[in-house]
């Protein structure tokens, strides 16, 4: 038999630190900041500067014949086309992280038309808020029954830059580690339980934060912020709903009957206090207990009691 290999862990000077291999400088320490840019007046300005120096430099050159001046008009041109390259249109609810040269400059999150550094490549980022509905997952709850669960989780990007460099693909990364926190949280509360237990079922907001707090913590590294989770199905599995069903139907006969109990005894002291009080009846203690039993017998029997008639006594 095969002996299983041991965790490999990274050392220093020989000796294992107890960190997993990686652990250290892998990941992407940036921030959002602000970029810089021009909004409004000062891009259609820039805008409009550019196209009348491409405008009067394509003039320029058919009509000039000197080398000079066609070289200071394609100068010109060469400018006015690295001031275009810096403009761009931002939409409501989008952002623009700004690079030059691999080299993240900062985030732009004004809206319209703007005017950033030339020459830079340029990402959009929503920031509007986004749902979804996690995959349908089988999992043992605390009591170690098959249930399935599912949520639904509202998230939006915070910090442009984390969503864009930290991870490889936030969006499929805030999918997995959703329905990771999720399988966690349901494997430490059992699906039902009395009034003194946090289950599944009756502890619906405390599990629903439960739940987007472990969301938000696992994806804080993509700057993902997480606004709620609500549990959206919740059962026991196919294998075992059968008998689940029977479970709870018990539990439900059994307190129905505890309830008709203590109302019929409460009924049988009512009756039998104000029999005597009153003087109706004298009752030696077999009368008494005569009397009780077919009192508990009439209220707490499913059917309908079918009286008898005594015509003698009772001791006969």
């Amino acid at each position: 038999m095969l002996d299983s290999p041991a965790p490999v862990q990274d050392s220093v000077g020989g000796e294992p630190t107890g960190r997993p291999v990686g652990h250290a400088g892998t990941r992407v320490e940036v921030s959002e900041r602000p970029a810089w840019s021009l909004g409004g007046g000062g891009a259609v300005g820039a805008v409009v500067l550019a196209l009348v120096v491409v405008a009067a430099g394509a003039i320029g050159a058919a009509a000039s014949e000197s080398s000079a001046m066609v070289g200071l008009i394609a100068a010109g041109l060469l400018l006015a086309l690295l001031v275009l390259t810096g403009i761009s249109v931002i939409s409501p609810g989008e952002t623009l992280v700004v690079q030059l040269f691999g080299r993240y400059l900062g985030t732009v999150r004004r809206t319209g038309l703007i005017m950033t550094v030339p020459l830079t490549s340029k990402r959009r980022v929503s920031v509007r808020v986004r749902n979804f509905e996690t995959s349908e997952l089988k999992v043992n709850d605390a009591d170690g029954n098959p249930v399935n669960i599912a949520a639904i989780v509202v998230w939006q990007v915070a910090d442009t830059a984390r969503a864009s460099f930290a991870v490889e693909d936030y969006d499929d990364f805030v999918v997995v580690q959703a329905e990771s926190a999720l399988r966690h949280v349901a494997m430490s509360h059992p699906y039902d339980g009395g009034d003194d237990v946090e289950s599944l079922r009756g502890a619906t907001e405390l599990v629903s934060a439960e739940i987007a707090a472990e969301v938000a913590e696992r994806v804080a590294v993509t700057g993902v912020e997480v606004v709620e989770a609500r549990i959206s199905h919740l059962a026991y599995a196919p294998e075992i709903a059968q008998a689940m069903l029977q479970r709870q139907q018990a539990g439900a006969i059994i307190a129905a009957r505890s309830r008709i109990v203590e109302g019929a005894v409460s009924m049988v002291e009512d009756a039998l206090g104000r029999l005597e009080s009153q003087g109706v009846v004298t009752l030696d203690d077999e009368r008494r207990a005569a009397m009780v039993s077919n009192l508990l017998v009439v209220l707490c029997g499913d059917s309908r009691a079918t009286p008898v008639v005594n015509a003698g006594s009772l001791y006969q």
